[in-house]
């Protein structure tokens, strides 16, 4: 038995995590660890680790599927490969064998899983920024430039007086900011055109 654990925030603490492999039946030699990463990447150093580690007939201990992976295609690409290998899943204790057609169709119902959860982790974020902007606390990214520094700014452009460098250093902003204000002007003219 094989174990993974991993937290997202490195202040967090695997301690739970590592108790509960252990009491699954894990080794402490044989817990594989990420600390502040995200399931929803798949490059993990622990994960890779583990992943290498783990041989046919072996079963990999994760003491939740989110704990694994957090997006659709890594919970596929994860599961494919344990298949691929032939090692079992222990998910809490529950061992699915990928060599039973019950254990094929409970890997695949993962999947679906890790997929329905990271859908509805995004549609509640998207329903908690549309709640905070209709209550006017959220107001997304503030302009670097007051409008009529931005007017400013394109008259002195216009001139043709001073490099971008010299402007960006007027206004204290980067050279970026002032490409981005003259694509916006260009980009407004274009739409009164039409």
């Amino acid at each position: 038995m094989i174990g993974y654990a991993r937290v997202s925030m490195k202040g967090h603490e695997l301690t739970a995590q590592r108790k509960a492999l252990i009491a699954l039946g894990v080794d402490e030699e044989n817990v594989y660890v990420d600390r502040g990463l995200t399931g929803a990447n798949r490059p993990r150093p622990g994960l890779r680790e583990v992943m290498a580690a783990v041989r046919g007939g072996d079963t990999l201990v994760v003491t939740g599927l989110d704990r694994l992976a957090r997006s659709f295609p890594d919970a596929r690409d994860i599961t494919r490969e344990l298949l691929r290998k032939g090692v079992s899943l222990s998910l809490r204790g529950d061992v699915h064998d990928p060599a039973d057609p019950v254990g094929r169709g409970l890997f695949a119902l993962l999947e679906t899983a890790a997929g329905f959860e990271a859908d509805l982790l995004r549609m509640r974020t998207r329903e908690g920024m549309a709640i905070a902007k209709a209550k006017g606390r959220l107001r997304g990214k503030q302009p670097k430039l007051s409008v009529p520094q931005r007017r400013y700014l394109l008259q002195l452009h216009d001139a043709g007086e001073h490099t971008q460098a010299e402007i960006a250093d007027l206004f204290n902003v980067s050279r970026t900011t002032i490409y981005r204000e003259v694509l916006r002007r260009s980009a407004a003219t274009e739409e009164k055109k039409r």
